[in-house]
């Protein structure tokens, strides 16, 4: 699945490379699943979310913790 798409690094992720993610929007937009992997390993797994898990996704990272 990694070399079918085109990935891009989460808004989130900060210069130093900590923890980020990608994910493939133009896959999710074609398909309505959105696709998410963890930039430091892009051989790894790939997690299949729905839109609306995605969207809670996004949410959790924007709280201040």
């Amino acid at each position: 699945m990694s070399n079918q798409y085109d990935w891009v690094k989460s808004s989130y992720s900060g210069p130093d490379g900590g923890q980020c993610l990608e994910w493939a929007p133009e896959y999710a937009s074609a398909h309505g699943v959105v696709p998410v992997r963890d930039s430091k390993n892009a051989t790894g797994p790939i997690l299949s979310l729905s839109p609306g898990a995605f969207a809670g996704l996004v949410a959790y990272a924007k709280q201040d913790r």
